[in-house]
């Protein structure tokens, strides 16, 4: 056999191997034609699918640690598992699998009672998708064209990983409220009193996602405020934003946050584009 027929012969050896862990296909198939027995090749399913079960829970678990924390551990891990037979990875970096879970889980009857787990997995996933966002210039951006331009000529971009998710549910407050080193030893008695609070009220929030240098920032934000971001992320102009925002909208107040923030990219004139 030359040394393309076994590359060849390989490659489909592991093209079955992934459909068969996926759909759960019996190794008698999969031995057929490539010269195992079936007893071998079940081994070898039994391995890859312990090893993919695992890899899933973890990277799901990196990129929902929030919606691990509320679930518990053994309950997030058959939610990942469920996950990964149903919507298995389509790229081999597992960083990038999961994008789907909030929908998941809102679909899910087991999961109807906790009506706030599905946002909460929106917010965690803006969160990871900011801190793998592309890297920009950490030098802050130039503003003078806002003292010699119009509005309407000028474009303000958002550092990559900015986002928005609005909620009927307090999803920042309760992240928050998982985050270690966010409260003081022996505070984890009131640690959810705002949650409470919130949730007893009805009251929802609104997320701002950033990517800070390498870490991922999130913070509740007003209604006026979500929308000269959406618009902005949208690439309206800055008139345009502004008008989007409403009349109570306190730009200046806006700008310095965002310059301390280090939200904006660039201040970009349209007229020279």
């Amino acid at each position: 056999m030359n040394d393309s027929a076994a590359v060849g012969r390989e490659a489909l050896r592991q093209q079955q191997l992934l459909a068969a862990i996926a759909a759960g296909n019996d190794a008698q198939d999969l031995a057929t034609g490539l010269g195992d027995t079936p007893a071998r090749q079940q081994r070898g399913l039994r391995a890859y699918r312990i090893n993919a079960a695992v890899s899933a829970e973890r990277a799901l678990a990196a990129a929902y640690p929030t919606v691990a924390a509320l679930v518990g551990t053994a309950p997030f891990a058959a939610l990942a598992r469920d996950f990964w037979r149903q919507r298995p990875p389509e790229r081999g970096d597992l960083g990038e699998w999961g994008a789907g879970l909030p929908g998941f889980i809102a679909d899910s009857e087991s999961l109807a009672g906790e009506p706030y787990l599905a946002d909460s997995a929106r917010l965690d996933w803006l969160l990871h998708s900011a801190s793998r966002a592309a890297d920009a210039p950490e030098a802050p951006p130039a503003l003078d064209a806002l003292a010699t331009h119009e509005p309407a000529t000028l474009r303000l971009h958002l550092r990559p990983g900015t986002d928005v998710l609005a909620s009927a549910w307090p999803v920042v407050s309760l992240w928050l409220a998982h985050q270690p080193g966010e409260r003081e030893p022996g505070d984890d008695g009131d640690r959810f009193a705002d949650v409470r609070s919130a949730l007893a009220a009805g009251r929802g929030e609104t997320a701002l996602v950033w990517r800070d240098g390498f870490a991922a920032r999130v913070e509740a934000i007003e209604r006026d405020d979500a929308d000269f971001t959406r618009a902005l992320r949208g690439g309206a102009s800055l008139a345009a934003a502004l008008d989007a925002a409403g009349d109570g909208f306190a730009f200046d107040r806006w700008l310095v946050r965002a310059l301390q923030a280090r939200r904006i990219l660039i201040l970009e004139s349209m007229e020279s584009t």
